[in-house]
């Protein structure tokens, strides 16, 4: 493990390479790797120092930050959105942040499978698996399948409910759930969506927006409760 940690005498803190970040959080995270934490720096989740040389550098401060990012994904399944939005919050001492789904106008770009695969810790086999049951859709380029960004948050989460024995079949029940959910509040901002006006659109978008918000929440709400129950039986 290769750390470089400056005079002890100085005020300044121990500094972390990358590679040392990943073997220190290996045990917990086993699926952290180099590629990851740079994809965190690249949304502006980390913000290392760099040497003359470009390499990164990690406080302690900054490996704890990567930690809660982790937990946070990890653990309620939250993506990087609104993580950053948890963060942020936090850090201007307004306490924790309503959480809310990614912005449904904001799609995010499109990356192939072999990026998907790399970023969300899954195989390919898996993905093709994931998209035989609709959980993850692609589309098609040229033969060649491509996912939006979303898609990345919605793939590692059911690789980690995978680890524990839930196969891509079993997680199906968790989209027919998510597709009632969006058809019924679909209904409720249908005519705000089909408007020619593009403010009533816009309106409706921002209303079915935080009614997804709520609907997140409640359903939280729920299956804490329904998993409390069961855990007292």
């Amino acid at each position: 493990m290769t750390t470089t940690t400056v005079d002890q005498r100085s005020t300044e803190p121990s500094l972390h390479t990358i590679g040392a970040v990943c073997e220190r959080l290996r045990e917990e995270f086993p699926d952290v790797s180099i590629s990851k934490i740079r994809y965190l720096e690249d949304q502006g989740l980390l913000r290392p120092r760099r040497t003359r040389g470009g390499y990164r550098l990690f406080s302690d401060e900054d490996i704890e930050r990567l930690e809660t990012i982790l937990r946070l994904q990890r653990d309620e399944f939250l993506p990087l959105r609104v993580i950053r939005t948890e963060l942020d919050a936090h850090a201007h001492g307004t306490g924790t942040a309503k959480r809310r789904p990614p912005a449904l106008s904001d799609p995010g770009g499109e990356i192939d499978i072999g990026e998907l695969c790399e970023r969300a810790g899954i195989t390919a086999d898996f993905a093709r698996r994931l998209e035989e049951y609709d959980l993850v859709t692609p589309r098609i380029e040229a033969g060649e399948r491509m996912y939006r960004e979303g898609e990345v948050d919605i793939a590692a989460a059911c690789g980690r409910l995978a680890r524990h024995g839930l196969d891509a079949r079993h997680l199906r029940a968790f989209r027919t759930a998510a597709g009632r959910q969006s058809a019924l509040l679909e209904q409720l901002v249908a005519s705000g969506l089909r408007s020619r006006d593009l403010e009533r659109r816009r309106a409706a978008l921002d209303d079915l927006e935080s009614l997804a918000g709520v609907a997140t929440e409640l359903a939280q709400h729920l299956l804490v409760r329904d998993l409390r129950e069961a855990s007292e039986r």
